[in-house]
């Protein structure tokens, strides 16, 4: 078969589509790339603090909205927490702009396989599948751009919430009751471990997010607590048997104003 196209690309109508729309990419060489010069490195903005945990209903994700290059504050109002498709969440620390990029082609993916198969992959493959986009990215790690997200849904089939945290190499693991990343991960997760119940009910559960940042922002620069005065609130979305929602920005100001007035 003849082609106008550069090199051996064929049209569209001409060959099967791939399953998986990052395979499509590179089936036309159109697969996003980074790269940096063997030996350089760049001071890009990151993300800092974000976690997850069950709660009566289903699952809770939360982040702040810092962003840091080296020891500056680089943004204010970072969006950390997104959602993958109806039934899930990602959440984002480390490289700000190239973990937002690896979110939106994830997002696609979902989208992608949803149309061709005719059904949602099931939540344990989705948390696979970001699994091996995390791993993709490991040329770029090495370089210091790392990306380490949090996963989390609603499982249709056990009725349940479930959490994942994955590691630089792109390692998957499952968390039983909460966890937490980024440079503030460590308090934040402590703070949980001493808080956590697994039958709050939603409001309780947002109210805990945003304690466990707020105590997160006070022991780690790099994690912006809520801000009254500038009016700067964390993400916090909720995912239940009903779906992906995002708790409006009043209701966590109101709880962020009653948790900063409290004695924590």
């Amino acid at each position: 078969m003849s082609s106008d196209l550069p090199g051996d690309l064929l049209p569209l109508d001409a060959v099967d589509l791939p399953p998986s729309f990052s395979a499509f990419l590179r089936s036309r060489r159109l697969e996003p790339r980074w790269d940096l010069p063997s030996g350089h490195s760049i001071d890009a903005p990151e993300g800092t603090t974000v976690l997850a945990f069950r709660y009566a209903d289903g699952v809770v994700m939360a982040g702040d909205r810092r962003a840091t290059a080296g020891s500056t504050i680089a943004h204010r109002r970072v969006q950390k927490v997104f959602p993958a498709d109806r039934f899930s969440a990602v959440a984002i620390s480390g490289t700000a702009g190239i973990a937002i990029e690896l979110i939106r082609l994830f997002q696609t993916e979902l989208e992608h396989y949803e149309k061709l198969e005719g059904h949602r992959l099931s939540l344990e493959g989705k948390a696979n599948y970001l699994a091996a986009m995390i791993r993709r990215q490991l040329p770029m790690a090495f370089q210091g751009l790392v990306v380490i997200p949090l996963f989390a849904g609603y499982d249709e089939d056990g009725s349940a919430g479930r959490l994942y945290s994955y590691d630089v190499v792109g390692g998957r693991y499952e968390e039983l009751d909460y966890t937490a990343t980024g440079s503030g991960g460590r308090d934040a997760k402590l703070y949980l471990r001493s808080a956590f119940r697994a039958d709050l009910a939603e409001d309780a559960a947002v109210r805990l997010a945003v304690e466990a940042l707020v105590v997160a922002a006070e022991e780690d620069s790099a994690t912006g607590g809520p801000d009254l005065r500038r009016e700067i609130y964390p993400n916090v979305v909720v995912v239940d048997d009903t779906g992906y929602r995002e708790v409006p920005e009043g209701d966590v100001a109101a709880t962020a104003r009653a948790v900063l007035e409290s004695d924590l």
